[in-house]
């Protein structure tokens, strides 16, 4: 019995050490891959743009006579291919139409690859549908051409018939070609500078890269990381390009609790849409906007430990939100502490989008709304 006992006794204490443990470490969601949370820098996309003509059109294209450049660009283009135009004639085309090209070329693109392409009507087109781009430079800020774009424009929303009619349903004067352009000319980028590589997180956060330089440290040795500020990393990597590239694999694959995000709300105010986190909380305030009228107020609750016990006395507030309106009455919610029971509240009274805008600067003006405020 003796020993049965202390079996017993020190699966208990097991237990004990497992929950607190477990209440200890952060939360399991919160955990990512550095790869999800920082960029490496000097890694990345480039913006391309360029200017052409979409032909084959079905009498939808440019009315020429308002758009010059398209002639323009037409002519140009005939003279290039051996057409020589008498001068001062004026084309009346309508299966023709100028187009802005846009593509996003991806970081260490190699000439051959191909990328898509976004094609969008820059006159008074009526439509883009079974157009042909002809080929097209691209050209990066530095105004070097880095591919060239030609295809068939795939433009996505048919119409719909019913009862002899038809309904367009998309926008007809933007376009894809997917895999477009061919990439010709690459983009120098350097895997960092000398002996060390830089990850940037995507947002500004001290303990989320304290955190990061800690789990590198962890698995590559001490001093590998170190934090320059809130979101830039130096690390030191092997400078032979291959253990290099196998050394920044097994870094952005590493696993970091990430911070909690600071409060917010994001309001839409063409919507009324109201997004917030878990970690908005409200304080002590009365708000009249109009016929609504805003009560929040705090009721302190102590909890007395029983006579004889070693226990301490508690203390926690409750909230009680109360809104007032002339039409619909009143709503009161009681055991509040977030922000979702107010906006819950004041739709029930029928706020409007403006009302919950207006209601929700007031508080935040007051200093009743702990949480960053922000209007989309």
């Amino acid at each position: 019995m003796p020993a049965a006992s202390r079996l017993l006794r020190a699966c208990r204490a097991v237990a004990l050490l497992a929950v607190a443990a477990l209440a200890a470490a952060p939360a399991a969601h919160a955990q990512q891959r550095i790869k999800d949370i920082a960029t490496l820098a000097g890694v990345r996309a480039n913006q391309l743009v360029g200017y052409g003509v979409v032909v084959g059109l079905d009498g939808t294209g440019d009315q020429t006579i308002q758009t010059p450049f398209t002639n323009q660009a037409l002519i140009s283009m005939l003279n290039q291919l051996g057409v020589t135009l008498p001068p001062g004639l004026n084309l009346q085309l309508r299966n023709v139409a100028a187009v802005m090209l846009t593509a996003q070329m991806p970081a260490y693109a190699k000439p051959g690859q191909t990328i898509d392409v976004t094609v969008s009507s820059m006159g008074n087109s009526r439509s883009l549908r079974g157009g042909t781009l002809l080929l097209a430079p691209l050209r990066g800020v530095d105004g070097q051409v880095y591919a060239v774009a030609q295809g068939n424009v795939l433009v996505a929303g048919a119409g719909a018939a019913a009862g002899g009619t038809s309904v367009a349903v998309n926008h007809l004067n933007a376009g894809r070609i997917p895999g477009g352009a061919t990439v010709e000319r690459p983009v120098q980028a350097a895997l960092g500078q000398g002996e060390f590589v830089t990850f940037q997180t995507v947002d500004s956060d001290f303990t989320t890269v304290s955190r990061v330089v800690d789990a590198i440290n962890t698995a590559a040795g001490p001093g590998v990381a170190v934090a320059t500020d809130a979101r830039q990393i130096l690390v030191r990597a092997p400078v032979e390009a291959t253990q290099r590239v196998a050394f920044i694999a097994r870094v952005e694959n590493l696993l970091v609790y990430t911070a909690e995000a600071s409060p917010k709300v994001i309001v839409n105010s063409r919507t009324g849409s109201v997004v917030m986190n878990t970690r908005v909380l409200l304080g002590n305030c009365a708000v009249a906007h109009g016929n609504l009228s805003v009560t929040i107020q705090s009721d302190p609750l102590i909890s007395q430990p029983g006579a004889f016990s070693s226990g301490t006395t508690a203390t926690a507030e409750r909230n009680t939100v109360e809104v007032k309106s002339d039409k619909a009455g009143l709503v009161a919610l009681p055991n509040t502490t977030s922000l979702a029971d107010v906006v819950r509240a004041l739709n029930a009274v029928g706020a409007t989008p403006i009302d919950l805008l207006a209601i929700l600067q007031a508080m935040k003006s007051a200093g009743a709304l702990r949480a960053e405020l922000e209007v989309i």
